[in-house]
């Protein structure tokens, strides 16, 4: 069969003086630069004959997607909770903060907040749909930066856990993380549910 490929996006840089987690908070929306690079991401993917394009939510991840689809007019966006930022209690906190847990904003958490395995769990799923529904096309789904790490791990097969995020140098993520307006192409060649894509990764930006 022909590959099916499904571009995971993070969506551009966000306006936050503050420095806050924002999370799945209202209202943040691309800063200036964030606007260009996705502008810049949208350019190349304009070259890739998508058959859907995706997106979370959130107010950041539609304007990136909205870049998008300014190349493609006869597609419509689709939202999808699946897509959506992580749940978590850490909304509002300074950065700052949160810096000093290296990331980690899931162990001993309340249990009403999502654990990476959760997270996952709604994606695959999301992805199984998309692979029925697009079989042999590509699509493009814009996200957030946890969403796409814990996608990596899976992919990699290693274990979805906090620690584990520190390794995605070694899948070509020159800063560590997945950076704003980058693509994360998953590549999947078969349609077996259990199938490991393969991970390509791309800053169309400079």
């Amino acid at each position: 069969m022909t590959s099916t490929l499904i571009h995971l996006i993070r969506h551009g840089e966000v306006h936050n003086p503050q420095k806050i987690l924002y999370g799945r908070l209202p209202r943040f929306g691309l800063s200036a630069n964030g606007r260009r690079q996705a502008q810049e991401t949208a350019t190349h993917l304009s070259r890739q004959p998508l058959a859907a394009i995706f997106s979370s939510p959130l107010l950041r991840a539609r304007q990136t997607a909205a870049a998008i689809l300014a190349f493609h007019p006869r597609i419509k966006l689709r939202i999808t909770q699946a897509l959506n930022e992580v749940h978590t209690v850490y909304e509002g906190v300074p950065g700052e903060q949160l810096d000093r847990k290296r990331g980690d904003i899931y162990t001993g958490i309340p249990p009403e907040f999502e654990q990476p395995e959760d997270i996952f769990r709604r994606v695959h799923a999301f992805f199984q749909r998309a692979r029925r529904r697009f079989e042999g096309k590509q699509i493009a789904a814009v996200s957030h930066g946890d969403v796409i790490v814990f996608t990596v791990l899976w992919a990699k097969s290693w274990e979805l856990t906090p620690l584990n995020k520190t390794r995605l140098r070694q899948a070509g993520y020159a800063a560590g993380y997945p950076a704003h307006a980058s693509v994360t192409t998953l590549i999947f060649t078969t349609t077996d549910e259990e199938e490991r894509p393969e991970v390509e990764y791309l800053q169309p930006w400079k």
